[in-house]
């Protein structure tokens, strides 16, 4: 997947300990810009993964996952120099064996390079992936950016067709809608490819030396290096020279704009608003003919629209990476952190998550004793319950239950466990009933 967004807000407020450490005091907290993922926020993400694999699913996508840490150079050789990424964000380690590693900073080189280690070519085509999980940038931490934040890519391999271009960006915004999304649309522009690139990046080039004593003095670098940057560049100056730069879709080639045209027809088609955005590049080198970025309108507080997913094509990435050959690809990496934060979020609860109907009691080490036979029972029949095993009194379990708003008790004493019973009792009527543990099942699926 090519990029992403991230979100939530660093919690500046959360309590730190401290301990001594050969004689010196270190506070007991996650790295800066990362953080732990507990309770409801876990939760929230997994029901999030969840809904984009059934989609993605649906669509075609077959799961994959590439490890966190890759080649240096399969890194930087795809990004490229003169990105952000590259040159200020990227977390790299000498291994003890002299290896050059990196924290993938983005999924979409990894997944090249798997595919072409493995051999996927050999397979029908395309090739159809998504794969999530944390990638790591050492950007600057504040609200909506985290040095660790998840991803969920939908990639497809070896089709240069344009409609590959469509169930890619389809695919993207049915999970987005799903997850509780409104009013999406979608910036997007096509930078060629290399039949017509070079008179694009000819004249882009003129027109920044034209300007070159505006330029900021990264912007200047980025002339020398690779000149499309600029069009991603976030200096103020430099977005009001971009307002006049040549756009790269008065130089397509005859196949590129015949590419362009088709993508903007699927996306009519299927009633998904579009903004063709000619500085729209994407922040990394390696792609090629369409980029896209989907944005939500009001996604904070100052109502402003937010970018939720971004990709495009990459078609010349194998090559660029060490393949032999070039492997036409389109993909869109989704900003998780982002999506979760926000106030649309349907907080989607993962299916592991079942409400239960049933709490547990056990009184007495008798009972306490025999309890998690009973449970295991409940769970091959697929009953959800609560418990708190820990506890020792009636009263603190019950206080639970009727906390947790959970409507049927069973209660094991020491009689109930000499009598091979539990006691049923209904939280709303207060009325109650011994069941035998044989029957047991039997009883709890007729309860409403």
């Amino acid at each position: 997947m090519a990029w992403l967004l991230s979100t939530g807000g660093i919690n500046e407020s959360k309590s730190m300990k401290k301990i001594t450490i050969k004689n010196r005091s270190q506070e007991i907290t996650s790295p800066k810009g990362m953080r732990d993922l507990m309770n409801e926020e876990y939760y929230s993400f997994q029901g999030f993964f969840e809904k984009a694999q059934e989609v993605a699913v649906y669509y075609g996508f077959k799961p994959i996952e590439t490890p966190m840490l890759e080649q240096e150079e399969i890194i930087t050789s795809s990004i490229g120099k003169g990105t952000d990424i590259v040159d200020k964000e990227m977390y790299t380690l000498k291994t003890k064996g002299g290896d050059h590693l990196a924290l993938r900073p983005e999924h979409t080189a990894p997944l090249m390079r798997a595919y072409i280690e493995h051999g996927m070519q050999t397979m029908p085509q395309p090739v159809m992936f998504y794969h999530s999980g944390p990638v790591f940038r050492h950007d600057k931490p504040q609200r909506g950016r985290y040095r660790q934040f998840w991803q969920f890519d939908l990639d497809a391999l070896g089709s240069e067709k344009s409609i590959m271009d469509a169930i890619v960006i389809k695919t993207c915004m049915n999970i987005l809608e799903e997850a509780g999304a409104e009013n999406l649309s979608i910036d997007i522009n096509s930078i060629g490819d290399k039949e017509c690139r070079n008179g694009y990046i000819k004249e882009l080039t003129s027109y920044y030396k034209k300007h070159i004593n505006q330029l900021p003095s990264v912007d200047r670098e980025r002339l020398k290096i690779n000149p499309l940057r600029i069009l991603d560049s976030k200096e103020e100056k430099t977005k009001e020279i971009n307002e006049s730069a040549p756009d790269s879709i008065s130089f397509l080639c005859p196949a590129c704009k015949k590419h362009f045209k088709e993508v903007l027809e699927y996306l009519e088609e299927m009633n998904i608003a579009y903004n063709i955005n000619k500085n729209l590049v994407r922040g990394l080198s390696y792609y090629t003919r369409t980029v896209f970025e989907i944005t939500g309108q009001g996604e904070m507080e100052n109502d402003a629209p937010m970018a939720l997913a971004g990709g495009g094509r990459y078609d010349y990435l194998a090559r660029q990476i060490g393949g032999k050959k070039d492997v036409p690809a389109v993909g869109v990496s989704i900003g998780v952190d982002r999506i979760v934060a926000a106030p649309w979020y349907k907080k989607l609860a993962p299916r592991i998550l079942k409400k239960p109907k049933i709490y547990f009691i056990q009184l007495g080490s008798e009972a306490k004793l025999k309890s998690l036979n009973i449970i295991e029972i409940l769970r091959k029949a697929h009953i959800p319950i609560a418990q708190s095993l820990s506890k020792d009194s009636l009263g603190s379990q019950l206080a639970i239950a009727e906390k947790l708003a959970i409507p049927y008790v069973l209660i094991f004493g020491v009689k109930e466990a000499l009598d091979n019973a539990v006691i049923v009792r209904d939280m709303s009527t207060r009325s109650q009933e011994t069941v035998k543990l044989p029957k047991l099942l039997e009883y709890l699926k007729e309860l409403k």
